[in-house]
């Protein structure tokens, strides 16, 4: 009777629930899973969420080409935080050590990437010696220099700076990923600002802009003038 009286109860609250229907019941679950409710009332099951920390870590870092902070990590981990993930990734290069492996989860570009050790370079040479399309000339090189000191600058001080037209090569680092527009200067015709992008750190292994050697260190290389060719010096006028 008091099943009847509850069945009468839930068809006067929803009229679209026929005289007579037999109600839902409802199933339980297993143990670690989700139940994502889908549209028309259905349940899906998702994936069991009981994966440990650092294997789900392992796997986005795996799966990823770029560096990801702790933060992004942290976000598409969810319900956990910054100082777990660092922990996390502390733990997988403890394993990685201890297994004798040959890459490490790096801190580069503000963000964590699996790298391979140093001591393989020389066959990952090998293996990226015919990838000449994302190789730099000299001309790029240079150019991308004095954007990385000197940003935010304009196109016209890159010139004066190269004493040749950097049109084309600002076009090619842009393409490339290295270089980036922030902005426009406040001088007359507002000019584009250029500047480096993540990936620039991300391909020089840098952390961050304060990681770039000081101009002082660099050593410029100076065009001798043979000593044949050199002009004789003047003589004094009586």
């Amino acid at each position: 009777m008091d099943d009847e009286l509850l069945v009468l109860d839930r068809v006067e609250a929803d009229p679209s629930l026929a005289v007579g229907e037999s109600l839902p019941t409802e199933e339980p679950h297993a143990a670690g899973e989700d139940v994502v409710t889908a549209p028309h009332g259905q349940e899906t099951m998702s994936a069991p969420t009981d994966a440990p920390l650092d294997k789900i870590v392992e796997a986005l870092l795996f799966a990823s080409d770029a560096p990801l902070s702790a933060a992004r990590l942290a976000d598409l981990v969810g319900g956990c935080s910054v100082t777990e993930v660092r922990l996390a990734i502390a733990d997988l290069n403890d394993k990685y050590v201890a297994a004798g492996l040959t890459f490490r989860v790096e801190h580069i570009a503000r963000g964590y990437q699996m790298m391979t050790q140093p001591q393989y370079d020389e066959w990952l040479a090998k293996l990226n010696k015919h990838r000449s399309q994302t190789r730099l000339t000299g001309a790029a090189l240079e150019t991308l220099a004095i954007v990385a000191y000197k940003q935010p600058i304009i196109r016209a001080d890159v010139e004066a700076i190269r004493g040749v037209a950097c049109g084309d090569v600002l076009n090619r680092l842009r393409e490339m990923g290295l270089v980036r527009v922030i902005g426009r200067a406040e001088v007359v015709g507002r000019p584009l600002l250029y500047g480096t992008t993540r990936k620039f750190l991300d391909v020089f292994g840098l952390a961050d802009l304060d990681d770039l050697p000081p101009m002082e260190a660099l050593q410029l290389r100076r065009r001798t003038v043979p000593e044949e060719t050199a002009p004789a010096p003047l003589a004094a006028s009586a």
